[in-house]
């Protein structure tokens, strides 16, 4: 049993979250926070409604395909990679463990790892996500062979 008016429904959700991420997303340009990805996935969001947004998804899509392939084409990418998004990893860490300023530190004590938690939260997931899409990159292009995307 289908709900009645549930395409509708359907329509007016999908275009609204896409258009929220789109907006948030031009604002988190100026703004803190991932401003590209969020107008990025704004964009795939309307494109299960409008063509124009599919067209524009389609080059991103190929480029970060792209990117995935290309961070992971020699051992040495895919351990630098790795080591940075574990650098973020331990830096998120630090925020969210918030040690005390230190006597070297030279500035004002409100400038040492300003953000507090919110931004140590930020880095954790940050580091989890890229460590996360290195192993999907490798498995996807290292391992079974897929080709690269052109």
């Amino acid at each position: 049993m289908r709900f009645p008016g549930g395409r509708h429904a359907k329509r007016i959700v999908v275009e609204t979250a896409g258009w929220v991420l789109v907006v948030a997303g031009i604002a988190a340009l100026i703004l803190p926070g991932p401003g590209l990805l969020m107008v990025a996935a704004g964009l795939v969001i309307l494109s299960q409604e409008y063509e124009w947004a599919e067209r524009r998804v389609e080059p991103i899509k190929r480029r970060a395909l792209q990117g995935a392939a290309d961070g992971v084409a020699t051992n040495l990418r895919v351990a630098m990679s790795t080591l940075f998004a574990l650098a973020l990893l331990a830096c998120g860490v630090l925020w969210l463990w918030g040690p005390p300023v230190p006597d070297w530190w030279p500035g004002p004590d409100s400038t040492w790892l300003p953000g507090g938690w919110a931004t140590g939260v930020t880095q954790v997931l940050s580091a989890f996500i890229a460590l996360g899409l290195i192993v999907w990159s490798y498995r996807t292009y290292r391992v079974r062979g897929e080709p690269r995307p052109e």
